[in-house]
C-alpha cells in the first residue's frame, strides 16, 4: 500500500478552503476567488507529508521535525527525566513540513500535555509559557530522549498519537502541530552533537546527535 503524501489532519481544512473557493468562482467573484485559491494551495502545501529515508544507526537521534535549529544548549534538567541534558530547539515556519517523527526506537514512558499561551515559537519564553506536549522515550540502547511539541503564535492544535507503554520506531510519524510551531529535543548531556546553529533539518532524516 502506497503512502499518500498528505496528513489526514489537513483534510477538513483543504476541503473547507476548496469549497469556499468553488463558491466564489461559481458566483463570478474573481477578486475573492484568487485569494481563496491561493489560501487553498498554501494549506495543501502546509499539510504535505513526504516519505523520508535516513541512514541513522541505533545510537543516532534523528530530527523529529523539519525546521531551523535555533538553540543547542546544556540544561540542568529536562522537563520529565529531570537529568542534565542537551537541548535542541527546532523552529518550524508555516512553510515547513509539520508532521512529526520519532527520533529513536524504543518504548514511550510518559506523555504529558500542558495548556499555555501562544507567543511566537522562536522566542526563548515559548519553551516556558506556550501550550505544549511532552513525550519521553526509553530507547533500545537504554538512553532517555524527551521531545516537546510547542505551540506557536498561529498554532492552536497539538496532535500526538502514542501513549505510555507504546512501542515506537525511529522515523515513524507520531503527530503534528498545526500552522507554525517549535520542537525541543532533550538528550543525555554526553551525546555527540552532529548539527549546528542555524542549520535547516528534516524530520525523519537529519541526524541531530549520537548517543554515547
Amino acid at each position: 500500500m502506497h503512502h499518500i503524501p498528505f496528513a489526514r489532519e489537513g483534510i477538513p481544512y483543504v476541503l473547507m478552503a476548496g469549497f469556499v473557493t468553488l463558491v466564489f468562482a461559481v458566483q463570478g467573484w474573481t477578486v475573492l476567488t484568487l485569494p481563496a485559491l491561493a489560501a487553498t494551495l498554501l494549506i495543501g502545501h502546509f499539510f504535505r507529508d513526504p516519505e523520508r529515508v535516513t541512514s541513522a544507526g541505533d545510537a543516532d537521534v534523528i530530527s523529529p521535525a523539519d525546521g531551523r535549529i535555533i538553540a543547542i544548549d546544556r540544561m540542568e534538567s529536562d522537563p520529565l527525566a529531570r537529568r542534565p541534558c542537551l537541548r535542541f530547539s527546532i523552529f518550524m515556519s508555516v512553510f515547513d513540513v509539520h508532521v512529526n517523527r520519532v527520533p529513536v526506537s524504543g518504548v514511550v514512558q510518559e506523555v504529558r500535555y500542558r495548556k499555555g499561551t501562544f507567543v511566537a515559537a522562536n522566542l526563548p519564553r515559548a519553551s516556558r509559557e506556550n501550550e505544549q506536549n511532552w513525550m519521553r522515550i526509553l530507547s533500545d540502547g537504554g538512553s532517555e530522549v524527551v521531545m516537546t511539541q510547542v505551540a506557536g503564535l498561529i498554532a492552536r492544535r497539538i496532535v500526538c498519537w502514542p501513549r505510555a507503554g507504546d512501542r515506537v520506531e525511529q522515523g515513524e510519524r507520531f503527530g503534528m502541530i498545526r500552522f507554525g510551531s517549535r520542537m525541543d529535543v532533550f538528550v543525555p548531556v554526553e551525546s555527540e552533537v552532529l548539527v549546528s546553529m542555524g542549520q535547516h533539518v528534516f524530520g525523519g532524516e537529519t541526524i541531530l546527535c549520537r548517543l554515547k
